[in-house]
């Protein structure tokens, strides 16, 4: 079971650290750029924004995951709506990934988040 709300308060705190990117382009951005460590889409997106940051974290190697609304996650970090974000460092992606036991593509052989 997702508890939502440490899930979300997570991505607060690591908006707040400096280790969140959003917005379609600048996720974009970090996972071509190897700085993304997770890459959460909401479950609200459209069929091809959830495909085209799939694809691109499986040819990057990028833990990819989908979870909550648009609203729920821009809330989450003090923007409006965000159909995608980056997390850009290893502990919080480990954090929201493992400890909170959201369901994770993970790509490649040797990822480990």
């Amino acid at each position: 079971m997702i508890n939502e709300k440490k899930v979300l308060g997570t991505l607060g705190l690591a908006m707040k650290a400096g280790h969140i990117v959003s917005g379609e382009f600048m996720t974009e951005k970090a996972v071509r750029d190897r700085r993304a460590e997770l890459v959460m889409v909401a479950a609200d997106a459209s069929a091809n924004t959830k495909k085209k940051f799939s694809d691109s974290c499986r040819f990057y190697h990028v833990p990819y995951a989908e979870f909550g609304r648009r609203d729920q996650l821009g809330n989450a970090i003090g923007k409006e709506f965000r159909a995608s974000l980056a997390i850009t460092d290893k502990g919080f992606a480990a954090l929201i990934g493992n400890n909170l036991k959201l369901e994770v593509t993970k790509y490649g052989e040797n990822e480990n988040i």
